[in-house]
Formats: C-alpha cells, structure tokens, sequence
C-alpha cells in the first residue's frame, strides 16, 4: 500500500471554503496569489513532496546521519533533494523575493509545508531552522549583513541552525556560560559549548550559518544579559566568498529516538581560539530578538507534530479498509460468516474518527493563525492589526504545545489501529511516533507553552486578546444555530465556552494571589481544556460550512465528504467536550496535593 501525506480535499477546503484565502489577493500586497495560483502552488509542492521527497523518509530513519572526525554527512538521497528544493524556491515561500523568496501569504506557505514537511520532517529541518536564522538577519542584521548573508540562506546555497541549548543550560536560557569578547576589528570572540543542536554540520551547503546567543564580558547576569551573534562556519569575506574556517567544530551527533535524518550536534565554539561572530542587533539584546521570532518557530514545530498525524491518520484509514479481520459484530453468530475489513468494527471506527477529528481541527487552527498573519500583513487600521497580532500570540501557545500532545496522540493511535503491524518497521506508522515525540520537547517544552499561556498570553493587553478570539468563536456559534445539522453541537460548544471565560477568569486570578503556585500546577490541565474548546471550535466552523453546501446542494462527489465535517464535530462535540468540562471542574476546585507533597514523599529512592 503506498504512503499518502496530507488529504488533498481537507486542504483546500480549509484553504478555499474555511479561510477564503483567495480573497488575499484583492489587496497589492499578495495581487499575484488569486485562487487558481494558489492552487498550482500547492500541486506543485504536492507533487514534489510526493515524488521527491517521501521517498527519503524511510531512508533517512534507516541510515540516518554519519559522523567522522568532526565532519556530518547525511544520506545521499538527501542531496537530490535539497537541490530540488533550492531550484523551487520552496526555503523562504513568505519572503521578498529580492532576497529569494516567493512572496507568498502564510497562509498557503503552511499548505505547501504541510505537503513537504509531511514527505519528511528530519530532512525539512535543514530548510526550516535556515528560514529561521535567515528571518533573525533580516530583522536585525544591518544593511551589510543583510548584503553578505540573507539571500544565500534564502536560497539554500548556505544553512542555517539556532545555537541556544547549553548542557547545563536547557530551558533555563539565562545560565548560559558561552562568552563573546569584542576584537578590536569589532568582531567578537566566541567560546563556549552547545549541544542538540539541530542541522549543526553537514554536507548539503558550503556554509553553516550559525546565530548564537552568548554573554559579553561584563554583561549583566541571567537574560537581561545575553546577545546574539552571527557565527558561520567558515568566515564570510567582504566580497560575500567564504574564508577561513571559523573554529566551529562538531563533536558528536546525538543517537535519538526519532528524526535520524537530522544532525543533532553537539558544537565547541572558539576551542582553538579562532571563532569569531558578528553582533547581531544590539548588545544584551539578544532573548528580545529571539522572542521577535519564537511565534514562527514555536507555529513550525505545531505544523511539524501535525504532518506526522495527519499521515498517521491516512495511513491508518486505508489500512482499515484493506486488512480483513474477524467477523461483523451483527453477524457474529453465523457460522460461514465472512471476515470482513476492521474499518467495519466499532472500535475501530472509534480510533479513526478521533484521529479524523483531530487532524480536521489542528489543520484548520494552524492555517488559521497563518491566515491572521496575513490578514495582519493587508490591514491599514492598527487597531486591526494588533487585534489580529493578539489573537496570534494568544493561539502559538496553543499551536505548540496542544497541537503537538494531541499529534502524538494520533500517531500513538495510527500504530494501534495496525496492531501488531503498526510496530514493527515494515510500515510508517512507528517512524512516525518515534519523529512526532520530539515536538513536545524542543523550542520551549509543552510544559513551557503552559506556563507561556497561563503566565502571558491569557492576561495580555488586559484580556482583550483572550475576548476577541472568544468573540470569534461566538460569531461561528450563532451561525451554527440556525442550522439544523449543527445547531446541538453549537450549543453544546457555546456552554463549553461560557465555561472556559469563568475558567480562564478564575485561574488567571490565582496566579495574580499567593496561590501561585497552585496556579500553575493546573497549567498544563489549563492548556488542555483551552486547546479542547479552540478544536471544536474549528470543528463547528467547518461542520456549518459543510452544512450549509448539503443544503445548497453539493457535488455528488463532495457529499461524503462534508456528510464527514459533521460528524467530526459532533462526535468531538459530544464524546470530548463533556471531558473537557470535567477538567475545568479540577481547575475550578484547585486540589493542592501537587504543591503540598514532600519531596519524600515521591519516594523512587
């Protein structure tokens, strides 16, 4: 059975009859993407996905990277590849196209990554961490920065990482210990060590562009203290050719679970004396400057764990239909009663339509925070533009860390609807456990995307954030309600929201009173609930939607499909949500066994 990634229809439904994105290209700052060009984007990067790139999955989990005296190279598959992906442009789509780019909404840049990071996240990653670094130059590099570095990175032709994670310094930023020591040529002397360090050294580029945050001599201590630097592997001359290497040297790549095709390294920085990095930004700035960039960092990683889950999903779907196992549960009895396939089993069909439901929700909550960048992008009034920039910062959290649970989820699901099959590596679905765990781990754990909504996000801006985005949700729940097929599940939403203001009011005041720390106990249950209620959210959205075109009379091909939109949401609506109640109860009650017991306790001694 062959592999699919990403279901075609679910894209440009939520591309074209969700988010209307075609509607963008009224305004000159995206004129050249109407409908038909968005279309023959994404079939382009389909195709590419599909016939280029997905063949290196298996391969790259298999053979992963090789290490040899400080030298990285990844599996020979991958070079075809990169190329390919350099030649369509494909590293920076939302970008200038001065500097390499195509210019293209978010929006539809998250479509076509939903098809190339799906073929092969661990092999995207060389592409994504260098649009990355290549996004940190062109917001704070100068002009001559900019000159030197921004369109080779654009393009591929160079790569580039993120060197933040320090071994005694993981989440805790501020304890790094690299150090910069101004030259008298204004270049900085960098030493220090870093370690999981994704796409640090390999073959696929001449250069590895390298930002790193690191402590000035005499700088304050903890984050009030840290730059940022531009670090390459080999010098960059005036005249943009490559110089000397730069003593940026890889010591070891970690032997990991999951993504075998990336090179996670560990860095020694100056070891010989001979790093040298260019300040980027202003001094002790440097966290500021990361934080500019964390939304579309913290949004990549949601789209990674998805892909992983929406391929887990199909994969899982088709499966269903093909393997014949046991007989119908109505026909159980009868002797010569035939096998019939497990897509016709209850339970089963219990497994995919939870898959099924979650998939639909987080794709169409991932375009979404992509289609408020762009509307923020088209908007002349600043009053919009910040509405749509809170909106943003409130959903990352969101995107991140619910999006990333909930994918694992699925793809833990995708091996049990194979059963034993599903674990063993003859078929997909264990690489794709194995490459989601991740995303609940790197660019600020799940535990941190938590916090950032408890701590941050939920009383930003006095709220307004939080109450524009409830607003949203009302005005879908009000159309929803004047459609028969949907009108149960809306008003089932509509209590569920209601109860997540009274929640979000209750929980946000504890972490304001001495009961902080309880408060943040309840945050991971807190993420949960709020990312439950955003899923059905999206999942009513679409079900009227679909409604609304059975009622107008659909394309006979287009029947089940949207027949599928209401049954996601009422199954979501009526089997999860009354769970979701149930935790905001435990919010609500606030039990403080987690904050009161000892250490002891614990016990594991």
């Amino acid at each position: 059975m062959a592999q699919v990634i990403a279901d075609k229809r679910d894209v440009d439904f939520v591309l074209h009859e969700q988010l209307n994105v075609g509607m963008l290209a009224e305004h000159d700052r995206f004129a050249d993407f109407n409908s038909k060009t968005i279309d023959l984007v994404i079939k382009e990067a389909r195709n590419l996905a599909i016939k280029e790139i997905l063949p290196t999955q298996a391969i790259g989990d298999a053979e992963g990277v090789k290490f040899d005296n400080g030298k990285v190279t990844v599996p020979r598959e991958f070079h075809r590849a990169w190329k390919l992906l350099k030649e369509g442009e494909w590293l920076a789509m939302t970008e200038d196209p001065e500097w390499g780019g195509q210019g293209m909404p978010a929006s539809v840049s998250l479509a076509a990554g939903d098809y190339l990071i799906g073929a092969n996240f661990a092999f995207m990653m060389y592409g994504g961490l260098t649009h990355g670094a290549g996004l940190l130059v062109q917001a704070f590099g100068s002009d001559e920065q900019k000159k030197l570095f921004l369109k080779k990175m654009f393009t591929g032709q160079w790569t580039g990482t993120m060197l933040l994670t320090e071994p005694e310094a993981g989440s805790d930023v501020g304890a790094l210990t690299t150090t910069a020591v101004k030259n008298d040529d204004g270049t900085y002397s960098i030493s220090g060590s870093k370690i999981f360090i994704s796409s640090g050294e390999h073959d696929l580029a001449e250069n590895i562009i390298h930002p790193v945050l690191a402590r000035i001599e005499g700088a304050p201590a903890g984050t009030r203290g840290i730059s940022l630097f531009l670090v390459p592997k080999f010098r960059v001359n005036p005249d943009g050719s490559l110089g000397e290497f730069n003593d940026v040297v890889c010591t070891g790549v970690e032997k990991k679970m999951g993504i075998h095709g990336n090179a996670t390294c560990s860095l020694t920085l100056g070891g010989k004396g001979a790093c040298r990095g260019l300040l980027l930004g202003e001094e002790n700035k440097g966290m500021r400057s990361m934080f500019v960039m964390m939304n579309a960092a913290r949004l990549l990683v949601g789209l990674q764990g998805f892909t992983g889950a929406s391929n887990s999903y199909i994969n899982a779907v088709n499966y269903a239909r093909e393997r014949i196992q046991g007989r119908h549960l109505l026909r159980m009895m009868e002797k010569n009663s035939p096998s019939v396939p497990i897509i016709q089993h209850p339970n089963v069909r219990r497994m995919l339509l939870t898959m099924k439901a979650y998939v639909e929700g987080m794709r169409s909550l991932l375009y979404y925070v992509g289609f408020l960048e762009d509307l923020k992008e088209v908007a002349t009034d600043p009053d919009e533009r910040e509405k749509y920039q809170g909106m943003i910062d409130f959903l990352i959290p969101i995107c991140k860390g619910y999006v990333t649970d909930r994918a694992f989820d699925v793809c833990s699901l995708g091996v049990q609807v194979y059963g034993g099959y599903g674990y063993i590596r003859d078929y997909p679905q264990e690489q794709l456990l194995r490459d989601c765990r991740i995303t609940m781990i790197y660019e600020g754990t799940n535990g941190i995307q938590a916090m950032d909504l408890l701590g941050r996000k939920l009383g930003m801006n006095k709220g307004k954030p939080v109450m524009d985005l409830l607003g949203e949700m009302q005005k879908t729940i009000a159309l929803a309600k004047n459609q028969d097929a949907v009108r149960a599940a809306a008003e089932k939403l509509e209590t569920t929201v209601n109860k997540l203001g009274e929640v979000g009011m209750h929980i946000g005041a504890e972490a304001m009173s001495p009961a902080v720390l309880n408060a943040f106990s309840l945050a991971g249950p807190f993420l949960d609930v709020t990312g439950d209620v955003v899923m059905a959210w999206m999942l009513v959205w679409r079900a009227s939607i679909a409604a609304e075109k059975l009622e107008q009379g659909a394309r006979k091909k287009d029947v089940a499909f949207y027949e599928g939109q209401i049954k996601s949401a009422a199954f979501f609506v009526f089997n999860m949500l009354p769970v979701t109640l149930g935790k905001m109860e435990t919010i609500l009650i606030g039990n403080d066994a987690v904050t009161t017991i000892s250490e002891d306790s614990f016990g594991g001694k």
